[in-house]
């Protein structure tokens, strides 16, 4: 049975945003899903960040990540490795992996770039669920990842900005897009 990783990230931020490029992971969450949309296996970790490693107040207060969390966690180079470790186990399974919106793939790819990580995700199609579940509801604008379980008649489970909890919400999407 194929499989599916759903992935979503958390970042340094400021309230107002800050681009792409000054932006750090924070948190990665990834949960590999049948098609059906039910959980296989789930990853979880903090990264601390290297050119800002003090959270702002508004980063902290939108994502609850408090910095004793970040402080603990390890450099993006070192997470990275144990993904993919953890991935291995999955990849003869996915079809391939997906997150809602574009930013997530946008910022893997930029930390790739920029600390010369190799992925394996890199060699699999991704999907931007986001713009999929617009299109399959014939939609003028895509949605956020909460109004879009409302559309579907779904609650939000747990608590949003935080990674593996929307990813997981996320993920509980992938069958209506899927048709499955």
């Amino acid at each position: 049975m194929p499989h599916w990783l759903v992935i979503d990230l958390e970042a340094t931020t400021d309230d107002g945003g800050w681009p792409i490029e000054e932006m750090e992971v924070i948190e990665i969450g990834a949960s590999v899903v049948t098609r059906a949309g039910r959980e296989v296996d789930h990853f979880q970790r903090f990264i601390r960040p290297q050119r800002r490693p003090l959270l702002t107040p508004f980063c902290r207060q939108l994502t609850r990540i408090t910095q004793a969390n970040i402080d603990a966690g390890a450099p993006m180079v070192q997470v990275w490795q144990q993904f993919e470790r953890w991935l291995g186990q999955h990849l003869p399974k996915l079809e391939g992996w997906a997150s809602w919106g574009d930013y997530d793939r946008q910022q893997l790819e930029q930390e790739w770039q920029q600390k010369k990580l190799d992925s394996a995700l890199a060699r699999l199609p991704h999907m931007n669920l986001k713009q999929q579940f617009a299109q399959a509801r014939q939609l003028r604008r895509a949605p956020g990842l909460n109004s879009a379980l409302q559309l579907a008649g779904m609650q939000f489970n747990g608590q949003q900005h935080r990674a593996l909890e929307d990813a997981r919400n996320t993920a509980r999407l992938l069958p209506l897009i899927l048709k499955v």
